[in-house]
């Protein structure tokens, strides 16, 4: 995931993305809630725990910055490939 930020962060000025290691900062993972890694968290409102494609990603991001075509539920996306943090 934080690959795919990073590239997508290369190709526009608009993405800017930060990867936080949890057991340096846990009081980020309070904030955010962080259950399972990775956990990525786009304008503060959408989130995502795990792994998705890059599609989906780019999807969720669209749907951060309110285009229209991408708008829909808001809530958090959970994939299968999770690892659960203690």
């Amino acid at each position: 995931m934080a690959r795919v930020a990073h590239a997508m962060a290369l190709e526009s000025r608009m993405v800017v993305a930060d990867v936080v290691e949890v057991q340096e900062f846990p009081h980020l993972a309070q904030a955010y809630h962080v259950m399972g890694v990775p956990k990525t968290v786009i304008n503060g409102r959408i989130q995502i725990t795990g792994v998705v494609t890059e599609e989906v990603l780019l999807q969720r991001l669209l749907e951060a910055v309110g285009d229209k075509e991408s708008e829909g539920e808001s809530e958090e996306v959970f994939s299968d490939q999770t690892t659960p943090i203690a």
